[in-house]
């Protein structure tokens, strides 16, 4: 994986992640039970070029599933990266949304699912996320004449970091000590 450059890296969940781009994706990747072997089959995974193509607008299939010990996810991003005039620019896709929204065409954003966390017990929304999230995407704004890079984001629903547990354990051996 890593001499393919196919890996990624995480500062917290250990979520699953797939990223593909193609030319030319066959019809039913997205709901096919073998879609991953597919994806690898007909494109390049994540880390890898995708070769020029005359015409059209290249396809990227994005499959993400939580860490058991987590929340459910929350959305899928493309963060699209390119130089215009001198200058890096950046542009973030949300791709896939939770609990059935649809992204704004406009704006290219997920709607809120509603999910949340009560901070004093880190209790967090029963319901609302998804157990697994999977699509494929085309560039809106996809030139070909620009250079470009494509990586994805995976949002899961909040949640309470570890530091929050830590600081209640410290509370509660604090209180234990001084009765």
């Amino acid at each position: 994986a890593f001499r393919r450059k196919e890996t990624f890296s995480t500062s917290g969940p250990h979520i699953k992640v797939r990223f593909f781009a193609s030319n030319d994706f066959a019809d039913g990747l997205i709901e096919g039970v073998d879609s991953i072997a597919q994806a690898y089959a007909q494109g390049v995974a994540m880390g890898g070029d995708l070769g020029r193509q005359l015409d059209g607008t290249p396809e990227f299939f994005v499959w993400a599933s939580p860490d058991a010990d987590s929340v459910a996810l929350q959305r899928l991003q493309i963060i699209k990266g390119w130089i215009e005039d001198g200058e890096s620019k950046e542009m973030v896709y949300d791709i896939a949304c939770s609990d059935g929204g649809g992204g704004d065409t406009q704006t290219h954003r997920c709607p809120d699912n509603g999910a949340g966390v009560d901070l004093t017990t880190c209790a967090t929304t029963p319901d609302k996320g998804a157990g697994e999230l999977r699509t494929l995407w085309q560039d809106p704004d996809f030139d070909r004449d620009k250079r470009a890079f494509y990586y994805v984001r995976v949002l899961e629903n909040p949640k309470c970091r570890w530091i929050f547990f830590t600081i209640l354990d410290s509370e509660t051996i604090f209180e234990a000590k001084n009765r």
